[in-house]
């Protein structure tokens, strides 16, 4: 698919998740929001996976570190056709397998459990040293918040990473500025990220995180060492009063909101 197919997919893909937020009445829809372009280019583009075999031994594996955003991954894989496409209404109902954060268990395209922070890059360490062991030509991806890399474990896999030389490996960093209850400038700021992912001997890649003609090339960009991409993306991405606010890590419109936020996604369409 090209760019401007991309587009269309991730704003479709944005307005199904507002509307399963609005009637869930819950989600994480700030960084959802600045997260779906590059889930769009991930399953719609560059993975090589197969919907209707989840668990392919060839497929390339894909790990939501950020798992609090959960949604917008059910919305992907239904979208890409994982999970019949009417499944999302049921986001967070008892007893629905479309839970808070996703579950490999319950899930058909979730590879690992994921929701505390720190996680996800260490599991995908594991698995792209696995291909490596048994010669298997899969890549793998994982896609953490940029708070998230405040957490130790991150840097621990970060320094494995390039130990073991996985040039099978990419590393997207949602930088969307804020984390929950504040921004990442008055936490414990961590950026500019590209030095110290370099100076750990990664190959780094900065982009627009909301821009498919910068986001594609960088997913398909192969070298001999680990890959980082820094996705410089707007919390709430698409929505003009969201972008942006800190106050949308965890909160859910109202309904004059909820209208004006429909307008907004379905105007682009």
């Amino acid at each position: 698919m090209q760019p401007n197919d991309l587009d269309r997919i991730a704003r479709q893909i944005r307005l199904r998740d507002l509307q399963a937020v609005f009637e869930a009445g819950a989600g994480h829809i700030g960084g959802e929001m600045s997260a779906i372009d590059i889930l769009t280019a991930l399953y719609f583009r560059v993975l090589r996976i197969w919907p209707d075999q989840p668990k392919h031994p060839d497929r390339d594996r894909f790990v939501l570190s950020k798992g609090h955003v959960a949604l917008a991954l059910y919305v992907t894989l239904a979208k890409r056709g994982f999970i019949p496409e009417e499944e999302v209404a049921t986001f967070l109902k008892p007893h629905s397998r479309l839970n808070g954060h996703p579950n490999c268990n319950k899930v058909p395209g979730v590879e690992t459990n994921t929701g505390p922070l720190g996680h996800g890059l260490p599991v995908s360490v594991g698995m792209a040293k696995a291909a490596k062991l048994t010669g298997a030509a899969y890549r793998t991806y994982v896609l953490t918040g940029d708070g998230e890399m405040q957490e130790g474990s991150n840097w621990e896999a970060i320094a494995s990473a390039a130990q073991f030389g996985l040039d099978n490996l990419t590393l997207i960093i949602d930088h969307n500025r804020f984390q929950q209850g504040a921004s990442l400038k008055d936490t414990n700021n961590l950026a500019p990220f590209p030095p110290k992912l370099a100076a750990f001997g990664w190959d780094v890649t900065e982009i627009n995180g909301n821009a498919m003609d910068e986001i594609v090339p960088a997913l398909e960009k192969r070298g001999s060492r680990p890959h980082c991409i820094v996705a410089h993306t707007n919390k709430g991405h698409g929505i003009s009063f969201m972008q942006d606010k800190v106050d949308w890590h965890h909160k859910v419109p109202n309904a004059e909101q909820y209208k004006i936020a429909v307008a907004e996604l379905s105007e682009a369409l």
